[in-house]
């Protein structure tokens, strides 16, 4: 079984072939009220966009790692996908929901590590 850091580098990875924006890793592992131990929350531009991003987040992971996503919700309006790792759940938004939600700072006593946008 693949570790929780190598299932977070390949998320990434598989977030940024699509070429999502404002990556953020959620790091919770040390809070005892915390879900899981991390998040990992991204952007699309789209509907489309956003789908696209966590099919290759799910491609990407499966194909380097053979890990699977335990479940996957919101392909279906595409507004915001939740992928379900275990450990780690990756939230796909578009901008505008991601907004309204702010997820990463309603765990402000958790670790925020902003990944920089690729070119």
């Amino acid at each position: 079984m693949a570790e929780t850091e190598q299932i977070l580098d390949k998320i990434v990875e598989g977030i940024q072939e699509r070429k999502g924006k404002r990556i953020v890793i959620v790091d919770m592992s040390e809070l005892r009220e915390a879900p899981c131990s991390y998040f990992v929350i991204c952007e699309g531009d789209s509907s489309v966009h956003v789908n696209a991003i966590a099919e290759s987040v799910k491609d990407w992971v499966r194909d380097e790692i053979r890990v699977k996503p335990a479940a996957i919700d919101g392909m279906e309006n595409g507004e915001w996908v939740a992928m379900d790792y275990r450990e780690i759940i990756v939230h796909v938004f578009r901008r505008a929901t991601r907004d309204f939600y702010d997820i990463e700072h309603l765990w402000e006593d958790a670790k925020l590590t902003e990944i920089p946008d690729e070119e």
